[in-house]
């Protein structure tokens, strides 16, 4: 890891002190139960976490994308669902006080940043997800000149139905737009509760807009340019969605190197078997290797270089495959043990495995990657 400055070490202590509190005792029984833990998401509000790239006059840390992964590196090692979602959640908060209007500002983003409201991201629908320009919902204008009224379908929405504000992608005239939709507007429900593989201490439901009327002022940018939001969103989305795979991975690691000092196999220790050094060293190169991509793909956010596109797409895949094969390997290690809840590796396997999938698939990154290579 590069060098870290006071206030990033004093953050990330910080971090690691709410999460040992308030997540490492609960995040086990969150996932068994499916429990979407709400109050713990305001507690982390309360010390900053929810408004982490937002203005500071509007309640946020103002704070760059390489503080911002370090800090879901940190809480992923807890809990990668819990993760996560706040970084779903600071991405729609980023994109309100970077493109909302300030009558949108003033209306959501105090609270947003305290976490008094929650936030779910909609850009994926039932007949597109990777292809996002593809996307059916529609706002049109209302008679009134004040509102648009909203119709479509939104798949996969992590938060939904808890959440209380929607930040969805539509087409005004064919032009993607940007709208934040309250929970409470006329025309908006939900679709049962997903039942997944993983992320069960995430709610997770498809959302329906019919004829659902949003005010015109809630539009964040301008007509047209909601693919920039969404295309500049996903850049930053990669990397926070790497830093949840870094951080789950890299407690796992710890926890099977501990595991392999105690274990003993044939009279020893499995730490003295050399199959397994070699599996560890493997393990270690690999994250070591994809935490340094990550963090080049975060500077490249801050510094707004030319290539951020293809960093954060080499970076997400990357942090993702290796976060979930070092994970696996821990799995392996541990033999039958690592296959029992009491031990926790499989929720970490099941949790990571979803981050080669979203923000855009691993071979949709491939693609791109492809793309600005040879373009």
């Amino acid at each position: 890891m590069l060098n870290l400055n006071e206030q990033q070490l004093q953050i990330l202590e910080a971090v690691n002190k709410f999460a040992l509190k308030e997540i490492a005792p609960y995040a086990d029984k969150w996932s068994q139960d499916k429990i979407f833990p709400v109050q713990t998401f305001k507690k982390a509000a309360s010390i900053g976490l929810a408004g982490l790239n937002v203005s500071s006059n509007h309640g946020g840390m103002e704070l760059d994308r390489y503080s911002t992964h370090l800090i879901f590196i940190e809480l992923a090692k807890f809990c990668p669902c819990f993760s996560a979602y706040l970084s779903i959640h600071n991405m729609v908060a980023w994109a309100t006080d970077s493109y909302g209007s300030s009558k949108v500002k003033e209306k959501y983003l105090t609270k947003l940043c305290s976490m008094e409201i929650l936030s779910s991201y909609c850009l994926t629908e039932p007949g597109s997800g990777s292809d996002a320009a593809s996307l059916k919902t529609i706002a049109s204008l209302n008679n009134d000149g004040a509102s648009y009224t909203l119709n479509g379908q939104k798949a996969f929405i992590s938060g939904a139905p808890d959440s209380d504000l929607y930040l969805c992608m539509t087409k005004v005239n064919e032009n993607i737009t940007a709208f934040l939709v309250d929970k409470k507007s006329p025309g908006i429900s939900f679709g049962a509760q997903e039942k997944k593989m993983g992320w069960r201490s995430q709610s997770t439901a498809s959302v329906h807009l019919d004829a659902c009327v949003v005010p015109k002022e809630n539009m964040i940018g301008e007509i047209g340019q909601g693919f920039k939001i969404a295309m500049s969103a996903l850049d930053k989305g990669r990397i926070s969605i790497g830093a949840c795979s870094i951080g789950g991975a890299q407690y796992c690691l710890e926890k099977t190197i501990a595991y392999m000092s105690e274990r003993k196999q044939f009279d020893k220790p499995l730490k003295d078997f050399q199959a397994l050094q070699f599996k560890i060293a493997n393990m270690t190169i690999e994250l070591e290797c994809a935490k340094q991509l990550l963090s080049q793909a975060a500077m490249s956010v801050d510094q707004n270089s030319d290539n951020t596109t293809l960093l954060c797409a080499m970076a997400k895949k990357k942090a993702t495959d290796v976060g979930f094969m070092v994970v696996n390997e821990a799995m392996q290690i541990h033999g039958g043990y690592g296959y029992l809840e009491d031990y926790q590796i499989e929720r970490y396997l099941r949790d990571l495995r979803v981050h080669q999938i979203l923000e855009g698939t691993n071979e949709i990154m491939q693609l791109i990657i492809a793309r600005k290579i040879l373009s």
